[in-house]
């Protein structure tokens, strides 16, 4: 099968003492009835049972590092460097894939001869249980464009697939803690020629809740990367709007 009608996708799984919520992510990505898919995962070193975890699923799992890192985004840029596929997914620990057919449904959306630089898709908001809440406040829009960030994250992380060509040479910026993720998919889009909207929801996120501090700090980032990308005038204008999200809780 030609290349473009069967991708390979990288899953990269960044862990650190994940043991209570790493085996739905785990088996969420080995149980795909698609196949062409690259597992790894980044683990800090963990003092937990998630590597004990992990070595249940080894056969399965294509990579496996264990060792100290700098946080969360230097451990995600190891896994963009050892990955292989056409597109990485980066999925957290307590994060699925929505159904074990996502990544082939997925497929099945693409169409023409030529891969899209980034696939996208729906968010649905999860407990622990792995039982639906609700669907991500902020929807994907129809069309998706690197000034369309001014309005907020309106994809999910986790549900931007983006072309390794791309995300190889557009690394986590280290200075930002919390919202490296946010300044790296408008770095991706704004060298994407095409965005493909599958319409599909295709990532459960774990509604674990952000500590205020954490969220005011990622807030902060957020701005500060706003500012950088779309000039401040336009960051004011738009920023009361995260604000608002601050304090209000549907």
């Amino acid at each position: 099968m030609n290349n473009h009608l069967h991708p390979k996708f990288s899953i990269i799984t960044v862990t650190y003492n994940a043991g209570k919520v790493l085996e739905d992510t785990i088996q969420s990505v080995v149980f795909q009835t698609y196949r062409n898919v690259e597992y790894i995962i980044v683990d800090g070193g963990s003092t937990d049972n998630t590597l004990d975890i992990v070595k249940r699923y080894r056969d399965r799992i294509s990579i496996v590092v264990s060792e100290p890192d700098k946080g969360l985004y230097d451990a995600m840029n190891k896994g963009i460097r050892l990955a292989t596929g056409d597109y990485l997914c980066f999925l957290n620990a307590g994060d699925e894939l929505h159904e074990n057919e996502t990544l082939q449904r997925m497929v099945h959306t693409l169409k023409g001869k030529e891969l899209p630089d980034v696939i996208y898709g729906e968010t649905a908001i999860v407990d622990e249980e792995g039982h639906f809440l609700h669907m991500r406040r902020l929807q994907a829009p129809d069309v998706l464009h690197w000034k369309s960030f001014k309005q907020g994250m309106l994809v999910c992380h986790q549900a931007f697939f983006a072309r390794r060509e791309l995300a190889s040479d557009t690394l986590y910026d280290l200075r930002y803690r919390f919202s490296a993720d946010f300044d790296w998919c408008i770095r991706i889009m704004k060298r994407a020629k095409c965005l493909h909207n599958t319409r599909l929801t295709l990532i459960d996120y774990l509604n674990e809740g952000m500590t205020t501090r954490n969220h005011k700090a990622s807030l902060k980032e957020r701005f500060r990367i706003m500012a950088k990308h779309y000039g401040w005038i336009s960051t004011v204008l738009h920023h009361g709007w995260f604000v608002i999200r601050l304090f209000y809780k549907p």
